[in-house]
C-alpha cells in the first residue's frame, strides 16, 4: 500500500507543477507582450514563482520517500 500512496502522491505533485508552471509562464509571456520594458521585472519574478511551484513535487518526493519506508 506505500507504494502506491507514494505513487499517487508523486503524481499528483508532478500534474500540479507542470499546470501551474504552464500558467506562471504563459501569464508572463503575456506580461511581456503586453509591457516589453518590464520584461526584466517580470522575469525576475517568474524565477520565484517556479522555484515556489516545484517544491511542491520536491515536498511530495520526501513524504513518498516516508510513507514507501514505513
Amino acid at each position: 500500500m506505500g507504494l502506491i500512496a507514494a505513487g499517487i502522491a508523486m503524481c499528483g505533485a508532478a500534474i500540479g507543477a507542470g499546470i501551474g508552471d504552464g500558467i506562471l509562464i504563459s501569464k508572463m509571456l503575456e506580461g511581456m507582450a503586453r509591457q516589453p520594458e518590464l520584461s526584466n521585472t517580470l522575469r525576475t519574478n517568474m524565477f520565484i514563482g517556479v522555484a515556489l511551484i516545484e517544491v511542491m513535487p520536491i515536498l511530495a518526493f520526501v513524504i513518498a520517500m516516508l510513507v514507501m519506508n514505513k
